[in-house]
């Protein structure tokens, strides 16, 4: 089967099926339940939690507690973070009550103040205790434990095959690695070729992530890494749709349709902004919502005046901010073109 086919047919993790193989990573900050809720209606494969500290969500810290919470979609993915072995397999205990179908593990977060606590990929420089965590999740639960990884931490530790080939042995179902290393955080480009050594060292599905945001990046991804699925993480910016238009037009460039017709950008915005103050309360709400604000902004009504944009990102009242979004896209826009849904 061709790389531009398989993007739309199912995937078993384990005893999960996914309904295709386009995913939206998880991304802290961003992928919370309204996000990936939104992703999940326009068909994304799969969606993913944000980043949940482990050692947090079993203290029962409420902001974990609400990043596990079920985004009411058929397949609840969670993944967590840490870098103590009971305090892992509890999480994943947790997250599993709450009804997560999937456990995904971090090994790949770059962020200072996540590898500065030996977590994320600093997990990568100590392959022997990053296993014992695997081991200790896969113990815990009885669902599918997935992991997330990078290449290695630097160009002269590309560790990430000898990794997943030990976490395969050790139970993991599914192993998505970004291509890059730690060192480089999101500068250049993903290199997808350096992805196709882990395909040669597990039989599990392998997920290839980084710099997708088209079909065509799509079909290359899976061309050059030999990946069975894509997941996609900042090019959903602005775009929640992105993963599941992608699956269904399966990178056939004739296909003129958008994921959104006879939908209005400014009411796909009111109520994704609606259902953020829901889940945060008013005044963090307001606070959360901005960056989604300013991607939509910025993909959508990329000519709106700076002082109407800053009046947006900078209104407290709910109100205000839907009366000055209604006069950047007017109340009665469509996202109708290719270019803006890719």
């Amino acid at each position: 089967m061709s790389e531009t086919s398989i993007l739309g047919t199912p995937l078993s993790v384990g005893n999960v099926t996914l309904p295709n193989r386009v995913f939206l990573a998880p991304m802290s900050g961003v992928t919370d339940q309204p996000f990936r809720l939104r992703a999940h209606r326009a068909g994304a494969g799969l969606t993913v939690s944000e980043m949940v500290a482990s050692g947090e969500l079993a203290k029962g810290r409420a902001e974990s507690e609400r990043r596990i919470r079920l985004a009411g979609v058929p397949i609840q993915s969670v993944q967590i973070v840490g870098r103590e072995a009971v305090a892992m397999a509890e999480a994943a205990l947790i997250a599993e009550g709450a009804g997560a179908d999937i456990i995904d593990i971090n090994m790949g977060c770059p962020a200072k103040k996540v590898t500065g606590g030996a977590c994320g990929s600093a997990l990568m420089r100590d392959p022997d205790h990053a296993l014992r965590l695997v081991e200790a999740v896969v113990g815990a639960v009885r669902v599918p434990v997935t992991l997330k990884m990078r290449l290695g931490w630097d160009d002269n530790s590309l560790n990430a095959p000898e990794i997943a080939r030990r976490a395969e042995n050790a139970g993991i179902r599914m192993i998505t690695v970004h291509g890059r290393t730690r060192c480089q955080f999101y500068k250049g480009r993903a290199d997808w070729r350096a992805i196709r050594a882990v395909r040669e060292a597990v039989t599990v599905p392998l997920v290839a992530n980084g710099d997708v945001e088209t079909a065509q990046d799509a079909r290359e991804i899976l061309g050059q890494s030999g990946a069975d699925a894509v997941m996609i993480g900042r090019g959903h910016y602005g775009k929640p749709w992105l993963a599941g238009w992608i699956a269904r037009v399966s990178g056939s460039e004739s296909d003129a349709g958008v994921p959104l017709k006879n939908t209005h950008i400014y009411s796909y915005i009111s109520d994704h902004y609606d259902d953020m103050l829901t889940l945060y309360g008013k005044q963090s709400g307001t606070r959360h919502a901005r960056k989604h604000l300013g991607w939509y902004l910025d993909l959508h009504a990329p000519d709106t005046p700076a002082e109407l944009r800053d009046a947006i990102l900078t209104a407290t009242e709910p109100d205000t901010v839907m009366n000055l979004l209604g006069n950047a896209f007017g109340r009665d826009s469509e996202i109708c073109t290719r270019e803006q849904a890719a």
